[in-house]
């Protein structure tokens, strides 16, 4: 059956080069891809990266171009539950038969060289970009930007969401750094939209550096509230806007550089003027700040760093009473930064283990919540779907729950999570 076979593939890519394993750079991405020797220049290349904001500006886009009657293929990373989801045509997962066939004939041409999990899925991507034809590509960057698979193709507009510390053993211990990286998808002659209102001190004279034309929310663009929706202004340009689909305090300028980086593709690929409003209404990303259930307030996050964490602090408030964290990270994250960020909104941290070379053990990790310390009571249970149900029981109909820390976590609750109406 075609599921076991992409289970196969994938177990194969896997025993190869575990997904885990980081290993930055192009050289290997580039020798395939000149053998690939796919043809994208129909295509038109909108490339995103950022520590947080980048999975929602490319739904943004997705619906964006799809309310416009564009095809779209959007190529994301990590999938919540099904891998198929990394790839999306017109906002659906492709058929596991196409994935499967883009595996094949990376495999082909690869021919000596070792590539990575994500370089080989990268470069997947690509090949069925090439066979659909899509009038856009959108791609996510995997990490950082400069060496990311995905920098092997040139963008016709690049995105820069927001710079913060993560990943900092890989891209550097400052936002500067970090931001350098980032800002490495950028192409000369070409536009650059910067959605980080913070720039680092000297950063901007490396956006100028990059030899793009750098469009930054905040001086070039502004946004303001307006009725219901949010105005985006700036550069002779003035649009009013509904209200982004997507919860989360940073969202109008995720759905802002979304708007801007069609705007520039306009040329290429034009849009009716319904396209942006009916885009940013329609939006849709499982697992950031989705509500599952009003009563009790059941929440899903997959932040996984302080600012991601900051941002869900700032939605869900201070606890007025029986908060509940579900909560599970890896051990490379800053657990104590989120943990001082979300420290406010819960009274109770029931606390899970993860997985794999890079999981934490529930023990583990509540020893580190109570050395920062974190307020509320903190409880260490064998699992995240062991701790969504004890979360349930005690929270009362009145009270909350939060499940956040990864991807994973979400993941691993998802199975609870279905059963609520």
């Amino acid at each position: 059956m075609i599921r076991t076979t992409l289970e196969a593939w994938l177990d194969r890519l896997e025993q190869r080069s575990p997904e885990a394993r980081v290993d930055l750079g192009l050289e290997r991405v580039r020798q395939v891809f000149s053998k690939l020797a796919l043809d994208l220049s129909n295509t038109a290349v909108v490339t995103v990266a950022g520590t947080n904001g980048k999975g929602s500006t490319v739904a943004y886009l997705e619906a964006i171009y799809c309310a416009g009657g564009k095809r779209v293929l959007a190529y994301t990373s990590p999938h919540l539950l099904h891998f198929s989801e990394r790839f999306r045509i017109d906002q659906a997962p492709t058929s596991e038969a196409g994935i499967v066939h883009a595996l094949e004939t990376v495999e082909q041409a690869r021919g000596d060289v070792v590539l990575t999990y994500f370089e080989h899925i990268t470069l997947a991507a690509l090949v069925l970009a090439a066979g659909t034809r899509p009038d856009v590509l959108l791609l996510e960057v995997g990490l950082g930007g400069r060496l990311d698979a995905v920098n092997v193709v040139d963008p016709d507009v690049a995105v820069l969401t927001s710079i913060g510390l993560d990943h900092t053993e890989w891209l550097g211990r400052t936002r500067r750094a970090i931001g350098r990286e980032k800002a490495g998808i950028a192409r000369p002659g070409k536009t650059l939209i910067v959605g980080e209102r913070r720039l680092p001190s000297g950063f901007a004279d490396d956006l100028q550096a990059t030899g793009a034309r750098v469009r930054t929310i905040g001086s070039d663009f502004r946004t303001r509230r307006s009725g219901k929706g949010f105005r985006l202004f700036g550069d002779e340009l003035s649009l009013t806007l509904p209200q982004p689909s997507l919860a989360g305090r940073g969202q109008v300028d995720n759905a802002a550089c979304a708007v801007l980086a069609a705007i520039a593709l306009k040329e290429r690929c034009p849009l009716p003027s319904h396209a942006y409003a009916l885009g940013l209404q329609s939006a849709r990303v499982p697992g950031r700040q989705q509500v599952i259930r009003s009563k009790p307030l059941v929440v899903v996050d997959v932040a996984h760093n302080p600012a991601a964490a900051r941002q869900l602090a700032a939605s869900l408030g201070p606890s007025k009473g029986n908060s509940m964290a579900v909560f599970a990270a890896l051990s490379d994250k800053d657990i104590e930064a989120m943990g001082r960020i979300l420290n406010a909104c819960f009274d109770h941290w029931l606390v899970a283990g993860l997985e794999g070379p890079r999981g934490l053990s529930a023990d583990q990790l509540a020893e580190r919540l109570r050395a920062i310390p974190v307020t509320g009571s903190v409880e260490a249970l064998e699992s995240v779907p062991t701790a969504v149900r004890a979360a349930l029981r005690r929270c009362g109909q009145h009270g909350r729950v939060a499940v956040v820390g990864s991807f994973r976590t979400v993941a691993d609750a998802w199975p609870e999570l279905e059963t609520l109406g």
